[in-house]
């Protein structure tokens, strides 16, 4: 595989084939020149090769790090390329199978195992499938909180115990389940430290334990049923029970459990109550945290008074390392609280209990299908050398980043692409060389990926070096085509000696017409210029006397060579295409063009960076327009064309017949004139309007031309419309007449308006007085109510 990306790696261009992808940088960003050193060189970037032949970098142009076709052309001998290429090899597969009769299990991912090399921020991917097998065997533990609350849950489950068997029995044949259940810490205050509380702390209770074990994992539904009515009620003082505390223990003794090797494990938590987590423990003088590990005798839990509660954390570690599925079957007032406590526990989820445990059944089979309906691939790095990023199209068309695919069905095959990037090296050799599992959540199958990360050159290792080499002089190593130096030799083959002065020839470093030496960028080394490293990685100091450079040139937008070339000793070489001073031409004239059919910028301008520069008309008016085809200000010929449009297609005008007509000895309009209906004028093509008014008749006229120099010379074309635009002659008598008739029959419809509303008013006046008259007339005359006698008669109150 190596050898076959090689050949497409000598093209120089991106590719990806396979398994086989490599990715240029472009050649301004040459991150491989600046190493020294091969491995250096190969952690650089995935394109870098190292040239270890013999004198290869003598010359101060070449460098030993480079990309392989630029060593190639340089001259360096390809057996002496160190050039290693990501690789992945698929080293243990088996076809997908619901029983495998030499191991009795069932196959449902694959690949087994992946060989994976990789170099640093190289990314390498692969295909990993997921089938679900029929009658995969399923282990199902229920874990059941027996508190006093939970007395009417119990029964139900007993009731319906040998129901819930059947059906889980309906979803797979290869079914067990066992029994288990908690209260909480025989300590205060999480139960009462009374001796006759605990030996009965309620009616028809027995004593309360953290967590018990009544049946182990069996394909027995009596036995199951009978544990479950077997099973005493307890209670505890407060609100929170010990589940954590059981879940770990059912967990981790797998032996008293019963689990099977190859099984999803389920367990089934039941509950009307939160939970205690690590640090509650130390309410009851519990100080020593939970080790995680099993403590079961007798099928009870032994540590329950002498370790704090697990954290949070702990459960979601066992439960991955242990491959179980948690299903919190909880009461409506608690279901808040699991729901979130399932977001912190990988392959666990929430469901609603109805309080009487009614709907067991129908609550862990629909749990059981959405877990077995989803597939979650996890994997087990925890470090951040590697990365390792998951992409599916699930059961649509669209590839996604994700590693969970929901809505499967037994039988339903989905792909993963798995995409590995290595980030750095390892600091520690030993973790050049890794193993990842990757496995879908709840099930031991995985996927094991053999990492080995390329970081260092076969010939910088210890056994190929060549110690007192004589081609560094015998004082220094010879590794991968270079010298190492011993202490106070140095130069490129150890021939200067530090301590004695070595060989320095100052003049030798300085050019002609420069005073400094190696060009004031450089250190004068043994008679020869050292360039000094720029801050850039991407930047390269070089030359005999380090005058040249690759960052000095013309930059544009930020850019050197405006991105479109590389700098070399200052000065820009384009890429091919690109022309001009800093490379930012475009070579085509296609934009200066609206077809190709066109003149370059329609005669009028000259064709710049594939865009054109207008020129000036004859009258010095600048021309417009994309392509140079407009001249908004330009005199036109409107006023000398005119005339022979009225002659020739409205018969009027000052020119004679003879003077209008064409081909004679007179004539005066020597044009053509093309008549249309609608006269439609396309400026964008260089056509003119031109408007005027007829001083026989008044009538606007309209005609355009369009000067055509595809041919000998200029040629004026004439379109010209057929009918004038005349105006209606306005009859001033009949419009005084009309305003005149408007202005009387206003006034009169005024007064009748007038006299209307004053009819109306005295109407309304001449009714209101006959009601009043009519009033007046029930009173006596002696009696009126408006007349009052002159005199009146007043008491003084102090008069006795």
């Amino acid at each position: 595989m190596d050898l076959f990306c090689l050949m497409f790696f000598f093209g120089f261009f991106p590719f990806e084939f396979g398994f086989c992808s490599i990715t240029l940088p472009s050649v301004q960003r040459n991150l491989c020149i600046t190493h020294v050193t091969c491995a250096q060189c190969i952690q650089s970037h995935p394109s870098c090769a190292w040239c270890s032949s013999n004198g290869f970098s003598d010359n101060d142009d070449k460098v030993r790090c480079n990309f392989y076709e630029s060593l190639i052309l340089e001259g360096c001998d390809p057996k002496s390329i160190y050039f290693p290429v990501s690789d992945v090899n698929i080293t243990q597969s088996e076809e997908f199978a619901d029983q495998n009769l030499s191991t009795d299990l069932a196959v449902q991912l694959k690949p087994k195992r992946i060989s994976l090399k990789l170099r640093l921020n190289d990314t390498q991917s692969f295909i990993s499938e997921f089938k679900q097998a029929v009658d995969y065997p399923v282990d199902l533990y229920y874990l059941m909180d027996l508190s006093a609350s939970m007395k009417e849950a119990k029964n139900k489950l007993s009731l319906a115990g040998g129901d819930l068997m059947d059906e889980m029995k309906k979803m797979t044949k290869n079914f067990r389940y066992g029994f288990g259940s908690f209260v909480d810490k025989v300590e205060m205050p999480y139960t009462s430290s009374a001796e006759e509380k605990r030996r009965k702390p309620c009616d028809s209770c027995g004593a309360p334990y953290g967590f018990r074990n009544h049946m182990s994992l069996a394909d027995d539904r009596d036995r199951f049923v009978s544990k479950v009515n077997e099973a005493k009620i307890s209670a505890n003082e407060d609100a929170p029970e010990g589940g954590l505390d059981a879940i770990m223990q059912a967990i981790v003794c797998g032996k008293e459990i019963n689990w099977r090797n190859d099984s999803r494990k389920l367990i089934i938590f039941s509950s009307d109550s939160s939970f205690h987590f690590a640090g509650d423990g130390k309410l009851g003088g519990l100080m020593v945290p939970n080790d995680g590990e099993c403590h079961m005798s007798q099928g009870e839990y032994t540590e329950s008074v002498n370790q704090d509660y697990p954290s949070i954390s702990q459960i979601n570690q066992k439960v991955m390392d242990y491959y179980v599925n948690l299903i919190f079957a909880v009461t409506a007032n608690q279901v808040h609280i699991y729901e979130k406590l399932s977001t912190l526990v990988k392959g666990s989820s929430t469901g609603m209990l109805k309080n009487d445990s009614s709907n067991i059944v129908d609550l862990v089979k629909a749990e059981y299908q959405k877990i077995t309906s989803s597939v979650e691939l996890i994997d087990d790095y925890k470090g951040d050398d590697i990365k390792l990023e998951y992409y599916s199209k699930c059961l649509g068309t669209k590839l996604e980043k994700t590693n969970k695919c929901d809505g499967l069905r037994v039988g339903t095959e989905v792909k993963f692409e798995v995409r590995v990037t290595v980030n750095k090296c390892p600091e520690l050799r030993k973790n050049w060389n890794q193993t990842i599992k990757i496995s879908p959540v709840g099930l031991k199958e995985t996927l094991e990926l053999d990492v080995e990360i390329i970081c260092d050159c076969e010939c910088e290792q210890e056994w190929n070096e060549e110690k007192g080499s004589e081609y560094c002089g015998g004082h220094g190593t010879y590794e991968c085509g270079i010298c190492n130096c011993n202490e106070n030799f140095y130069g490129s083959k150890c021939e200067c000696d530090l301590k004695n002065g070595g060989i320095e020839d100052e003049m030798s470093c300085k050019a002609s017409n420069d005073s400094r030496s190696c060009t004031g960028r450089g250190e004068c080394v043994c008679g020869k210029c050292k360039c000094n490293d720029p801050s850039s990685p991407d930047e390269r100091i070089y030359g005999k006397y380090c005058e040249c450079d690759n960052f000095s040139c013309i930059r544009k937008n930020g850019r050197v060579c405006s991105g479109n070339g590389v700098c070399d000793c200052g000065k820009c070489r384009c890429d091919p295409g690109w022309i001009g001073e800093d490379c930012s031409c475009y070579d085509s004239i296609d934009g200066c063009k609206a077809t190709p059919e066109d003149k370059i910028c329609s005669a009028h301008g000259s064709c710049i960076c594939n865009s054109c520069q207008c020129d000036f008309s004859e009258d010095g008016q600048p021309y417009t327009g994309q392509f140079c085809q407009l001249c908004p200000t330009c005199r036109t010929q409107c006023e000398k064309l005119k005339d022979c449009v009225r002659c020739k297609v409205h018969k009027t005008g000052p020119f004679t017949e003879e003077e209008c007509s064409f081909g004679t000895n007179v004539t005066k309009c020597p044009w053509s004139v093309i008549v249309v209906d609608d006269l439609e004028v396309d400026a964008a093509q260089g056509e003119i309007h031109c408007t005027f008014v007829d001083g026989e008749d008044e009538c606007k006229y309209s005609f355009k031309y369009y000067i055509n120099e595809e041919q000998f010379g200029k040629q004026i074309e004439l379109a010209a419309q057929r009918s004038k635009n005349c105006k209606i002659p306005v009859n001033i008598y009949a419009i005084l007449i009309g305003i005149t008739i408007g202005i009387f029959l206003s006034g009169l419809l005024i007064l009748l308006i007038w006299k209307l509303i004053v009819t109306i008013n005295d109407s309304r006046e001449y009714t209101r007085y006959e009601k009043e008259r009519q009033v007046l007339t029930k009173w006596d005359p002696g009696e009126s109510p408006i007349y009052g006698i002159a005199t009146k008669a007043f008491k003084n109150p102090t008069y006795r």
